[in-house]
């Protein structure tokens, strides 16, 4: 086996264990991201209490909505991932190797052409995998009519009333999802959202980028000092990568809440101040109507989820890859690691 097919499929291993654990999270994120209506409790409500209240109205299951089409997108986006990442990482080395023996550099790659590689390689991905998510989306802020709730209650509803019961009572598969987007938007229904989720690859590069920022900062203050610039403990650097995470999610997470709004189905009754045209309509409208704080919505349970989720699927891959050396090698030492992909 590869290098990169090893930690590929752990990677994939990894990464669905860790959705089935968090996708619950999921779920509420998606919802508290795509409510409009301030009264609705998805608007001000923390994760704990919408968790309750999802399994209260709808059932335990419908925390799972959508669960199928994501641990597909999951495998096969970890699976895309890693594959383009390994033949972009390989011509760079290349060209390292060649610029070196011009003379120019020491034939390793930069950290400027290891961002590269990875935005290109999630670049890929997201072109290739957007469909799925689209469709894991729909699925997660599905409604199910409240299931203490029968339709002899709704004996003095008015017909479009009854019909929009019968409509979320009826099983919604992957397969609806995908006619429905073809009926709205043709073959670029598969592709909404797209634009935000590509500039979301940039994530990783703001997180890299404020965390030498910060590191090189604390150096230079250790070196005002008697203590010097050395010996940065464990714990230091876990709250510079911390802290560097928290802003790169507060810079970009407004991404996730547009994408959010152009992937959910838009109903024809609604508002047009919630229909949105594309990207730029979508954060126009956002902001108009809901201010800052709606283009934040959500943001802590999504935290929380990605914390999670990625401690999960780092601490699943190497355990699996560790596995798969011994199994494969016998040597452990044999394999190189390659990056893991933040997970969604």
């Amino acid at each position: 086996m590869s290098d990169a097919l090893i930690n590929g499929l752990a990677g994939a291993g990894g990464g669905i264990i860790a959705q089935l654990l968090t996708y619950p999270l999921q779920t509420v994120n998606a919802r508290q991201q795509t409510e409009r209506d301030p009264s609705k409790p998805a608007f001000k409500d923390g994760a704990a209490r919408q968790l309750y209240l999802v399994v209260k109205n709808e059932g335990w299951e419908r925390l799972y909505g959508g669960l199928m089409p994501s641990l597909v997108g999951t495998a096969t986006s970890q699976g895309v991932y890693y594959y383009f990442y390994q033949i972009f990482r390989n011509r760079a080395d290349a060209k390292a190797l060649e610029r070196s023996r011009r003379g120019l550099g020491d034939g390793s790659v930069g950290m400027l052409q290891s961002l590269t590689v990875a935005a290109l390689s999630g670049c890929v991905n997201v072109l290739l995998t957007n469909p799925i998510w689209v469709a894991v989306t729909r699925m997660q802020t599905h409604r199910k009519a409240n299931k203490q709730q029968s339709p002899q209650d709704l004996t003095c509803a008015n017909d479009k009333a009854l019909e929009t019961y019968t409509a979320e009572n009826t099983p919604y598969k992957t397969i609806d999802v995908f006619q429905e987007l073809y009926k709205e938007s043709g073959v670029l229904g598969f592709w909404k959202g797209v634009i935000p989720a590509l500039i979301m690859v940039s994530n990783p590069a703001i997180q890299f980028m404020l965390y030498e920022t910060l590191l090189k900062r604390l150096k230079k203050r250790r070196a005002s000092n008697l203590k010097g610039a050395d010996g940065l403990t464990a714990l230091e650097i876990f709250l510079l990568g911390a802290v560097a995470k928290l802003g790169a999610t507060v810079v970009t997470y407004p991404l996730l809440v547009v994408k959010a709004r152009l992937q959910v189905k838009q109903r024809i009754d609604d508002d047009k101040r919630h229909r949105y045209k594309g990207t730029f309509d979508a954060f126009t409208k956002l902001v108009q109507h809901e201010g800052l704080t709606g283009m934040y919505k959500g943001m802590g349970t999504k935290i929380v989820q990605s914390v999670f989720a990625s401690a999960l699927l780092f601490m699943i891959k190497e355990e699996l890859v560790k596995g798969a050396r011994l199994l494969v090698t016998g040597n452990t030492s044999l394999v190189k690691k390659l990056p893991s992909k933040p997970s969604r």
